[in-house]
């Protein structure tokens, strides 16, 4: 099984603090290696992480708040000092332009790649990369400007083909693809062997969900429903319902019922408010309505 890490880089919120690093996170995915959000300090991360930058393959910019995106400006700069020729994908809302049109202006001939702008559609899921093994989608949150989360899945695997039924129907190695891919096999006398003798199932592909920032959104569920992790914000305490529901955040707790009645296998939960320098009552909270819930913190992998 490949590789699925979700490293955390920040997880804190607007309000910089020494506790935690604004909003960043790694996925490396069968051998791709994709960034959500850049807030400022991102690049400090990967190197104290010890994170490959030289395998960055696209971020993903969930909007366009500055604890999101600051640290783009020095990421860009040092991917160029090291000799970046790829390009760099960024999907992010497309008033991010108004961000980097001056940037890349200003850096003139010193930037050595090509940076492409994917825009976001802030009203519907899409899918917004895709390969053949690997899928990512965009879907609407609800906060105060146009807000996206991503889903992050593997595709469906071939089953696997049982190494002794090769021998034993003497199968050429032209029809194991077909076999693999859900085909039956006729042997040489006419017999047929179902594909279920033949192979078993690939382990279930993993996904991963990422929602920050919003305010308690049921209407998420369906985009969320049954992955392997949620990363879902916990900016405030419940003591804090009424700033939460002001600001367009939202609690542990509230991140905690989504993840119950998404059906999710665990619930990480983050960006928290500079309020807090103890996280244990937005764990507790959390954990009263989802028992398997953890709380995010720099430098946390995550494996799937």
């Amino acid at each position: 099984m490949t590789r699925f890490d979700v490293t955390i880089l920040g997880c804190g919120s607007a309000m910089p603090t020494t506790l935690h690093n604004p909003p960043s996170q790694l996925v490396e995915l069968n051998e791709k290696l994709f960034m959500i959000d850049c807030g400022e300090g991102t690049q400090l991360q990967m190197r104290r992480y010890k994170a490959r930058m030289g395998k960055l393959l696209a971020l993903f910019i969930s909007h366009l708040h500055g604890d999101h995106i600051f640290g783009l400006p020095g990421l860009i700069s040092t991917l160029s000092l090291l000799g970046r020729t790829d390009e760099l994908h960024i999907y992010a809302h497309r008033e991010i332009d108004a961000m980097l049109k001056p940037l890349l202006i200003y850096m003139g001939n010193h930037i050595s790649f090509r940076i492409r702008v994917h825009p976001l559609n802030p009203r519907e899921k899409e899918v917004i990369y895709e390969n053949k093994t690997i899928r990512i989608s965009s879907f609407p949150l609800k906060h105060r400007i146009d807000t996206n989360g991503f889903l992050f899945e593997e595709k469906e695997p071939l089953r696997h083909i049982i190494r002794e039924m090769i021998g034993l129907y003497n199968i050429p190695i032209r029809e194991i693809a077909a076999i693999k891919a859900g085909a039956n096999f006729v042997t040489g006398d006419g017999t047929l062997i179902p594909n279920s003798t033949l192979t078993r199932p690939a382990p279930p592909p993993r996904r991963y969900a990422y929602c920050s920032d919003t305010v308690y959104a049921p209407e998420i569920i369906p985009y969320i429903e049954g992955v392997d992790l949620l990363y879902h914000e916990a900016t405030f305490a419940e003591s804090e319902l009424n700033r939460a529901a002001e600001t367009y955040h939202s609690t542990a707790r509230q991140a905690a019922v989504i993840a119950a009645a998404a059906g999710v296998k665990k619930l990480m939960i983050g960006h928290f408010s500079s309020r807090y320098n103890e996280l244990d009552t937005l764990l507790n909270e959390a954990r009263a309505v989802f028992s398997d819930t953890e709380l995010a913190d720099e430098g946390k992998i995550v494996s799937l």
